[in-house]
């Protein structure tokens, strides 16, 4: 048994040099080469040479849900929004609130809690819905019943429980 050992531990060498060198990766002439200057006035800054777009202003520009950075949505683009909704299976349904319309904080300042997530319903959601032009006939109602409040349309998904889309189609004036 000895001699066996001592037989495989002198094959083992061999077998060792039999295995092809690692020759490394390839030329690094074919690599682009990035030369770095001390010069700079090469850094990137946000001066009046380089061209950036603008931040969203902050002040008397709230931004409330989907597609708020757009201008007011025209009817047909509302009902275009709706069918893309109804065509994913999803239930219309209407919102509105009348005080604020975006999310804000003012009754507890813990983590997680803000007022203004929920807003009141306009009728039921609309199951069974197959065309836009019946949403939109309910928003005109909701305006004239409420023309001081924000009215967002909802698409439920009420298979997995869930709301998919939510955009505003009307601010107050």
């Amino acid at each position: 048994m000895a001699a066996s050992m001592i037989s495989s531990a002198a094959v083992a060498p061999a077998q060792a040099s039999m295995v092809a060198p690692f020759t490394g990766l390839k030329s690094a002439s074919a690599f682009p080469v990035t030369r770095k200057s001390n010069d700079i006035t090469s850094i990137t800054s946000n001066g009046g040479r380089v061209q950036c777009m603008k931040v969203w202003p902050p002040v008397d520009m709230k931004k409330y849900e989907t597609l708020s950075y757009l201008p007011p949505l025209s009817t047909e683009s509302l009902a275009k929004e709706v069918d893309y909704l109804i065509r994913n299976g999803w239930v219309p349904c209407l919102e509105f609130e009348t005080e604020h319309g975006f999310v804000y904080r003012e009754n507890n300042s813990s983590p997680g809690y803000y007022d203004g997530r929920y807003w009141t319903m306009w009728k039921l959601p609309m199951f069974g819905c197959t065309d836009s032009s019946q949403v939109v006939k309910e928003l005109e109602e909701c305006k004239k019943e409420y023309p001081q409040s924000f009215i967002r349309i909802i698409g439920f998904d009420n298979v997995r429980q869930v709301q998919c889309v939510s955009f505003i189609a009307h601010k107050p004036i």
